[in-house]
């Protein structure tokens, strides 16, 4: 009752803005099967939609604390959770398939790596198998550690996080090129870094808008979600993204475009109901922002 009547209380923009929030939110992600009592983290769904993978902090069954997994859709159901043959005994983390399901991209700590957390990625087969692992590089890895990479739809550009290429402050955000043979020469994504952490970024409407996450420290403090759009030369009109459980006291990351899905997304939180365990992997309408050209470098 007290609920119905706050809301009845609302001016009209306000409860319009509202009631598309709830609308825009679907519900949790494969209850038991992705999502469970501990923390999934960065889904992605392959481009045929029949399988999703995550990343995992604390879920048993994989070589290291930090493990990539997957699922596979069954009577359209996810089914089947087990770890990737390529996860290693160090942390394997932040999944995203290539738009065309030939790649999947991760970053892990593992042995031979440039310094700290790096990007890699390895080839999807025909037969759904992975192969080796391979480091992207000194184009994209410093020698600090770089997160959440995500290559475009035509796949000329790779989106990552890094503290290891100055930039604004400590994390930030960042966009390489393909120069044929790797990723290179490194940029800040105009407009939205600065003195906190910035990480876990997806594109919008062809790269004029984004959604990404900012916390002024991510291991202590509060994560939340922004979006932006491209004004021509930079990302601005950042504000929050209006979904329930996105607020500022939370934890909400890591937001994959279902390339199976294009107007849906896969994001991370915790919301009061439905919930499984810690955070979990949820899904909603994508940000409807949309912006100018002229963001990519």
């Amino acid at each position: 009752m007290a609920a119905a009547i706050a809301v009845s209380l609302l001016c009209g923009p306000a409860a319009a803005q509202l009631a598309e929030a709830r609308l825009a939110e679907f519900g949790i992600e494969g209850m038991g099967v992705v999502s469970t009592r501990g923390n999934e983290v960065r889904a992605s769904v392959s481009p045929d939609g029949q399988r999703i993978v995550w990343g995992s902090t604390d879920r048993d069954g994989g070589p290291g604390d930090w493990n990539l997994w997957q699922a596979w859709l069954r009577d359209k159901r996810w089914t089947d959770p087990q770890p990737l043959p390529i996860n290693s005994s160090a942390n394997d983390f932040d999944p995203a398939f290539s738009a065309d399901g030939r790649w999947l991209y991760f970053f892990s700590n593992r042995a031979g790596g440039r310094g700290g957390d790096d990007l890699y990625r390895a080839a999807v087969h025909s037969d759904g198998s992975f192969g080796t692992p391979e480091n992207l590089g000194s184009g994209v890895n410093s020698a600090g550690n770089e997160w959440a990479p995500l290559s475009s739809v035509d796949g000329r550009w790779l989106m990552f996080a890094s503290d290891g290429f100055g930039g604004a402050g400590r994390h930030d955000l960042f966009v390489a090129r393909w120069d044929g043979k790797a990723f290179v020469d490194p940029r800040p994504v105009p407009g939205v870094n600065t003195a906190a952490d910035e990480f876990d970024a997806a594109w919008l409407d062809g790269g004029n808008a984004l959604v990404f996450a900012r916390s002024q420290n991510v291991e202590t403090q509060p994560i939340r979600l922004f979006v932006a759009e491209c004004d021509g030369k930079a990302y601005s009109n950042i504000a929050p993204w209006t979904l329930s459980f996105n607020t500022a006291e939370g934890a909400t990351l890591g937001p994959v475009v279902d390339v199976s899905k294009p107007s849906e997304i896969l994001v991370t939180g915790s919301a009061r109901s439905p919930k499984a365990g810690k955070l979990d992997i949820y899904r909603a309408l994508a940000p409807a922002s949309r912006g100018k050209a002229g963001c990519l470098p």
